[in-house]
């Protein structure tokens, strides 16, 4: 088998290079063909001698998932539904802010008023099983390889790049995608330092964010790791309710989680972490739950992300009404906590924040068993 470059660090790949007779900056020409460039074709890589580019093509690729459907919503959101074998695909999540003055403005004008976010998934499938999820619904599978999440990158940089006319269109980063990235550790760990990479991709710290559940050991690792930009999915005030929203929440209650998140600030790259709370009708939405909230996180320098619901089929969840999003914030606000809603993009395509589904070949059979007790019931 191939050696897949699209999955090596800086280090690694000087190794292969040192390894073959070569200076170890030829690792770094090949990074910023592929990760720059978007190059996955060894002959244009000029500035590398014709016989070493010969030897390499023998032993490596540059290869990222396959694509399998490419969708655009009219707000101009994308989404990617990528081959990663054995009967899975994943998905990844552009999103674009247009902000963009006219063309003929300088590329550096242009990017001050951009954002290109891409949203990375980190699984196939998730084993958390968030009851408001439609990646949780559909089962787990396995982890994602460094080259699988650093392949989704690269591919939506090259794709965006040529539609935008931009040279980097991806400005931020979330793994929010498919999985929680917490449970594939090293693999997202090795595929961020990548993204941080000069000679990669050099995405700031502060412009590249994990989102976790809350597997509190795991926040720890991270914070002596690759402290980036840290978002916690809370979606509950207490434990009760989180209990059965976030089931990882019976291992990790929340002052444990609340604890890790004092911790992590303290290697952060913000001095804050962000709480996203999704917004369910008649559950966590009432103006008693947005009281509790200030309560539980008063002791964590936060902002708040509040989330409208987005549907999907066999949630049994309502979005909540646009009053009590507003009666919520309005709590958190005049308590003095940082608080914003989350605009919907992309839901017209199944792309907004938890209807990613992909498709899954689930070992842990969790979906079929949750579709014999709808059936009973």
């Amino acid at each position: 088998m191939l050696l897949n470059l699209l999955g090596l660090n800086r280090s690694q790949l000087e190794a292969v290079c040192v390894g073959m007779g070569e200076r170890p900056f030829r690792a770094h020409q090949m990074m910023r063909w592929m990760h720059q460039v978007g190059s996955n074709d060894f002959e244009q890589m000029t500035d590398i001698s014709r016989v070493f580019r010969e030897r390499i093509r023998v032993e490596a690729n540059i290869l990222a998932p396959e694509l399998m459907q490419d969708t655009t919503a009219k707000d101009g959101t994308r989404k990617w539904l990528f081959d990663v074998g054995t009967g899975n695909a994943i998905e990844t999540v552009f999103i674009p802010e247009f902000n963009i003055a006219e063309e003929t403005q300088s590329e550096e004008v242009r990017l001050k008023r951009y954002r290109g976010t891409l949203c990375i998934s980190s699984q196939a499938g998730c084993a958390l099983d968030c009851t408001f999820c439609s990646t949780g619904r559909q089962g787990f599978n396995r982890n994602l390889t460094v080259a699988e999440i650093v392949g989704q990158l690269w591919y939506a940089s090259r794709s965006v790049a040529t539609d935008l006319n931009l040279i980097r269109p991806i400005t931020n980063v979330v793994m929010m995608g498919m999985g929680e990235p917490l449970a594939n550790f090293d693999a997202v760990v090795n595929a961020m330092q990548l993204m941080l990479d000069d000679h990669a991709y050099g995405i700031s710290r502060r412009r590249l964010t994990l989102s976790t559940s809350g597997i509190v050991p795991a926040i720890d690792r991270l914070r002596d790791a690759c402290p980036v930009a840290l978002a916690v999915s809370l979606h509950a005030p207490n434990d009760l309710l989180r209990d059965e929203l976030v089931p990882i929440n019976r291992k990790y209650p929340i002052r444990q989680l609340l604890d890790a998140c004092i911790r992590y600030i303290e290697k952060a790259p913000r001095d804050f972490v962000t709480f996203e709370y999704v917004m369910l009708a008649g559950v966590n939405d009432s103006v008693e739950m947005a009281r509790q909230l200030v309560n539980t996180v008063s002791a964590v320098p936060c902002k708040i992300n509040l989330i409208p619901f987005n549907p999907f089929s066999t949630s049994g969840y309502q979005r909540s009404s646009a009053t009590a999003v507003r009666e919520f914030r309005d709590v958190l606000m005049q308590a003095g906590l940082t608080t914003t809603v989350r605009k919907t993009r992309g839901d017209s395509i199944d792309a907004a924040c938890g209807q990613l589904a992909g498709r899954v070949q689930d070992k842990t059979k969790r979906a079929l068993r949750r579709q014999l007790i709808e059936v009973s019931n």
